[in-house]
């Protein structure tokens, strides 16, 4: 079996990643995330997934990769990590009382072979109305900066929503997990069969 590699430094790619109990190191692709002319988000993702898992496989052979990236759309509009306060508020109010897709790629690289999996899975979050004085509330109590959409699913974020719907709550806080398994039992790899956990960092962040 080889190695599996994710593509990301992100923590909550980390502990998604780590539910499947399988050895895992992981190292940051560090590449540019811009979007290009005429992109829409679909095509976004599905590129910088392959991006990032490719960025790695010439200092890291004969490993899986896995990379992953994920934005938010409202309408016609991306939302991206907003970073700061500021422009986390300007999300929410935009999106309050609205609906939200998350759309999440996903690529699995074997770079002994070259065989590349991709895929992207979409997440729907259906917003409450909420107020000036919620959204200001929220952001200072769980400083949602460093992710798309503005807000975190998986802690106090849920307040801010009316319904959730998609194949995959994994998919919302950033990797599609059920879609991920399918892939590695394309490689011959099963976590009820052969899973055994760690977590390596292999490159500096």
């Amino acid at each position: 079996m080889l190695p599996i590699l994710l593509a990301s430094s992100s923590s909550y790619r980390r502990a998604i990643l780590a539910k499947l109990g399988l050895e895992f190191e992981w190292a940051s692709p560090n590449i540019d995330e811009s979007a290009i002319a005429n992109e829409d988000a679909e095509g976004l993702v599905r590129r910088l997934s392959q991006m990032k898992a490719q960025a790695l496989s010439a200092a890291l052979p004969s490993k899986l990769i896995i990379g992953s990236d994920q934005v938010a759309v409202l309408g016609n509009l991306i939302l991206n990590k907003p970073h700061t306060h500021e422009r986390a508020f300007a999300q929410l109010r935009a999106s309050s009382g609205h609906l939200v897709i998350f759309k999440t790629g996903l690529c699995l690289l074997n770079t002994q072979t070259g065989n590349m999996q991709i895929a992207v899975d979409d997440f729907c979050v259906h917003f409450r109305v909420l107020s000036d004085e919620q959204i200001h509330n929220y952001l200072l109590l769980e400083k949602p900066y460093d992710c798309a959409g503005s807000f975190k699913a998986e802690g106090l974020g849920i307040s801010l929503f009316t319904k959730l719907s998609g194949d995959d709550p994994n998919s919302l806080v950033g990797l599609p997990l059920i879609r991920l398994v399918g892939m590695l039992a394309n490689e011959g790899i099963d976590p009820l069969v052969s899973g055994s956990f760690n977590l390596t960092n292999t490159m500096p962040m």
